[in-house]
């Protein structure tokens, strides 16, 4: 199995004087960066070929850590059309990570990937009451589609041969992950209004999803709160440092 990670980010303010640095990815929480947590996670799920796009500060960090380091570019959007680009033979499944789970683990990348359909892009979805069990009194997160509350992660599994196909439109579609709004407006007018009547569904996402980039797409429910923890602020970062 091949794997890539995003480790481009940057930060500034709080978050980064909390940290000491300004590279997201190493952030260091409870005695290890988060780089490092998702490229031991990775390993434990199956990974033999790991690639990290990511500036001169994560090459080092890497050492021999991970087969191949993508010089990274300024561009979040183009970062990402890198990592998927990152293996250009192509020849078998990809699993595409963020670089910004504290709390992720082998155990839960590896539960994501056993249920993602053959032939799928597949996104985990975490359950929000179990995301607020797991993390109690963490900063809000997660969306709400037609009544059902729900936090994304940050994990993707890409189908064999599909990763050029989908990087013709996927600017679009991880932009928007976060923003349903923005996803239901690639389709048509009928689509944002069902958002705004909160009536636009997980299913109705899938199916947007799929016709923008040309390959079946997967929500799965009901995926370990482990994955959708990702720190983006001051206070996510020092929640995932004060809570094992």
């Amino acid at each position: 199995m091949k794997a890539v990670i995003t480790a481009g980010g940057r930060i500034d303010g709080a978050l980064a004087a909390a940290a000491g640095t300004s590279v997201k990815a190493l952030l260091s929480v409870r005695g290890s960066t988060m780089l490092e947590r998702i490229v031991a996670a990775l390993r434990r799920a199956g990974a033999t070929s790991i690639a990290v796009v990511g500036g001169d500060e994560v090459r080092r960090a890497c050492g021999n850590l991970v087969e191949r380091v993508v010089d990274e570019s300024p561009s979040g959007s183009e970062n990402m059309l890198r990592a998927l680009r990152a293996w250009p033979e192509d020849g078998e499944p990809l699993v595409y990570a963020t670089s910004d789970l504290p709390y992720v683990t082998g155990a839960v990348v590896g539960d994501f990937l056993g249920r993602a359909p053959d032939g799928a892009l597949a996104m985990p979805l975490a359950d929000f009451r179990e995301y607020a069990a797991r993390f109690p009194a963490a900063p809000p997160s997660g969306i709400t589609l037609a009544g059902e509350r729900i936090v994304n992660g940050g994990v993707f599994s890409i189908p064999a041969g599909c990763a050029e196909r989908i990087a013709a439109n996927a600017r679009r579609f991880f932009d928007a992950r976060k923003q349903p709004w923005r996803m239901a407006s690639f389709v048509s007018p009928i689509a944002l209004v069902r958002f705004l009547a909160g009536r636009l569904s997980v299913g109705h996402l899938e199916e947007i999803a799929s016709r923008v980039l040309g390959v079946r797409a997967a929500g799965i429910r009901g995926c370990a709160p482990e994955l959708a923890f990702d720190v983006d602020t001051a206070a996510e970062y020092e929640y995932a440092c004060a809570h094992p």
